[in-house]
């Protein structure tokens, strides 16, 4: 007789069956019980995990899914753990290949009060011979689709976040049948597969999606915790939809290992869960969390207003001639950090040159720590710019180098954009990078470093690897400890995790990083939309947002720019020395007002009274609650429409307080709250405009 195990935990519920056989089967996982009970036909197609070694055969009519896959279907079961650690509930599921003497571990890790699990696999060869892994999935789950009577065409959507350069975190939602996976059989070839290959994890997708079952009213979602080559997809197995995900593959990401007799291989962490609701509801339980996962630091408390000469600014070509005023007006507005961007080591142009991390004398003549001395006297901790996982192709550190140095391709040097990518499982590499850090910290007396990264290595290297997708995940692994070992050696240092803006936006560089750039968009009106759905793709206090009035723009631009990143995490930029007195009063005031409220941001979870950000729409509204208090932002990007009308349905029928936070005067703003429908309307001045309110309730 088979048996059951049924798991509850923070509003999650999980069934595993362990047949005769001994064959493992996932039946359920999400926010409600299992509602029905599945056919013996169909239980078959529930895999805990899929496995795929080279030369092994496929069941099934698979196409190029992953499913129905072996050693995956041969693995049978020897033995579980149910335990508890400080972080909750742990599964572990084992599992043995008695053919090849793989052995498999399922891991669950529940986290206390939150509707999430993380999920990984760790394989260990136990035989004498080499075993050639293809694919193994970090979480497998059949039958996403079967709550509900309904068709999945019909009740089925799936949220994603498209992201590109200056257009990151664009958020769609769509159908199957629109994704291109229509339900016309029982079963076939079809999948719906989206992945990231490459160093940039968040160059086209964020590693992450929500799936929501109108019929139900559940919704199931997942972020993939890896800042390389990721994978997932949904295919179909006895007529169920079926949700794989997993780091890197062969056949979609050119991963390919080689396991040794002994050798141990962990897949890269997945983060799933399921609510009794939709897209926010889903959001809140990741913004739990991602909390929870990331390292402790004073910097998500603080939440200290950054100055950066980049953005509209200085644009990479910082001197002290320039910086000086920069400084003295963005102390008198109040920021805290003083980050000297990309340039200060190059004498002239800063992209292919860098590497040797040496201030150039011709921009600082009486040296860099003369300006970053101004810096510390304003009241204002030093930054500077970094890039550190490239050599420039003229740089001067290239004569200290050789090719175990770096990223190698059919015997070259992988170049990008005038760099080369550094190879962090080189010693030498880490030693590089170590004293540069040391440099800056104990010699400069730097506070915050902005942490770039302006190539994608594309598939990965050779060297000392099975594959390149190999390569490239091991390198992945050795940034990520490099990073924990440099925030041991100096845990108050700030460093912020850049990608040409937000192309490498992950909770594996998240769970280290206090602070993520969220975008590079120049056009202040563009970035409303990136700002207001940060929040669904990161913490708000991670979301850097830069705020940047122009020198020829007028009280409005001034208050849109600031409004951008109010709920956020403040990225200052701009000509503040050559602004008005009017208009760098009103930053002034905008930070001001911010360092009121910051205290409640790193506790406070998003909503979105209009729905997710639309940049080609004509309103954008993005809010952050905690408690009673709630602060919303309302953007119009683009029309003509006097008024928006915003539904606050959990709030239909309580009196409220509410007023015009920024700016406090002179803004001709007007707002109407229907308490018996639950609706605010706000009627806004004409154009291109921004406004940020506060209600009690």
């Amino acid at each position: 007789m088979s048996k059951i195990i049924n798991v509850a935990e923070n509003g999650l519920y999980l069934v595993l069956e362990i047949t005769v056989e001994k064959d493992v089967r996932l039946l359920h996982f999400g926010a409600a019980p299992l509602e029905r009970e599945i056919s013996e036909k169909k239980k078959a197609g529930f895999r805990l995990m899929e496995l795929q070694l080279s030369g092994e055969d496929r069941d099934e009519y698979h196409g190029r899914t992953h499913r129905a896959s072996y050693p995956g279907l041969r693995m049978t079961f020897d033995h579980y753990t149910d335990s508890t650690n400080e972080l909750g509930r742990k599964l572990e599921i084992n599992l043995i290949d008695n053919i090849t003497g793989l052995s498999a571990v399922q891991h669950f890790q529940f986290y206390n009060g939150i509707g999430i699990l993380r999920s990984w696999t760790v394989l260990k060869n136990t035989g004498d011979s080499v075993l050639p892994v293809e694919y193994v999935s970090s979480f497998a789950l059949t039958g996403v689709d079967k709550e509900g009577a309904g068709d999945r065409n019909d009740k089925i959507e799936v949220s994603l976040a498209h992201s590109g350069w200056q257009s990151e975190i664009q958020w769609r939602t769509y159908t199957l049948p629109e994704m291109g996976m229509s339900h016309l059989s029982d079963r076939g070839s079809k999948r719906i597969a989206c992945n990231n290959t490459g160093s940039w994890s968040a160059a086209e997708l964020i590693p992450m999606a929500v799936m929501h079952n109108k019929e139900s009213g559940t919704s199931l979602f997942w972020q993939i915790e890896h800042n390389g080559s990721w994978h997932w997809e949904f295919t179909d197995q006895y007529d169920q939809l079926t949700l794989l995900i997993s780091g890197p593959t062969e056949s979609d990401n050119h991963w390919w290992k080689k396991l040794k007799p002994g050798e141990v291989f962990t897949s890269v962490p997945v983060a799933v869960g399921s609510v009794q609701g939709g897209f926010e509801t889903a959001i809140e339980q990741l913004t739990a969390y991602r909390r929870t996962i990331r390292r402790p630091n004073e910097d998500n408390e603080l939440l200290r207003i950054i100055f950066n000469d980049y953005m509209n600014c200085l644009w990479g070509s910082p001197t002290t001639e320039k910086l000086l005023p920069l400084i003295d007006a963005a102390a008198d507005v109040g920021c805290e950090y003083f980050c000297i961007d990309a340039g200060w080591y190059a004498p002239g142009e800063w992209w292919d040159g860098v590497g040797q991390w040496l201030p150039s004398e011709e921009r600082f003549p009486e040296g860099i720590k003369y300006v970053l001395d101004y810096i510390r006297g304003k009241g204002l901790i030093p930054g500077l710019w970094l890039e550190l996982e490239v050599i420039g192709i003229n740089s001067p550190k290239l004569a200290e180098t050789d090719d175990s140095w770096f990223f190698m391709r059919h015997g070259k040097r992988v170049k990008d954009r005038s760099r080369y990518q550094l190879d962090y499982r080189n010693p030498k590499v880490i030693e590089h990078a170590d004293g540069v850090i040391k440099r800056l910290v104990e010699e400069y007396g730097v506070g915050y470093i902005k942490m770039d990264y302006n190539i994608n290595a594309g598939i990965g290297t050779e060297t000392d690897s099975d594959s390149f997708g190999d390569g490239l995940l091991e390198h992945n692994r050795a940034y990520l400890a490099w990073l924990d070992r440099i925030f041991v050696r100096y845990p108050n240092l700030v460093i912020e995790n850049c990608s040409s803006g937000g192309m490498r936006m992950d909770y594996a560089m998240l769970s280290r990083h206090s602070i993520q750039s969220t975008s590079d968009q120049e056009d202040y009106v563009q970035y409303a939309a990136i700002a207001a759905a940060s929040p669904a793709a990161l913490t708000p206090e991670q979301s850097a947002v830069w705020s940047y009035p122009l020198r020829e723009g007028d009280d409005e631009e001034v208050i849109f720019n600031m409004v951008n990143a109010l709920l956020l995490r403040v990225h200052q930029s701009g000509h503040l020395a050559e602004l008005s007195p009017r208009r760098r009063e009103l930053v002034k005031e905008a930070l001001d007002y911010y360092k009121v409220i910051r205290s409640d941001i790193p506790h406070s979870t998003p909503f979105w009274p209009i729905g997710l950000p639309d940049s080609q729409g004509e309103w954008v509204s993005f809010g952050l609650k905690r408690g009673d208090r709630r602060y919303l932002a309302v953007w119009r990007i683009a029309g003509n429409a006097v008024s928006i009308n915003l539904p606050f349905a959990s709030m239909k029928g309580q009196a409220l307080e509410m007023n015009c936070a920024y700016p406090q005067q002179n803004h001709d703003t007007v707002w109407q709250w229907d308490k018996e429908n639950g609706e605010m309307t706000i009627f806004l001045p004409p154009g291109k405009i921004a406004r940020l309110f506060e209600i009690r309730s």
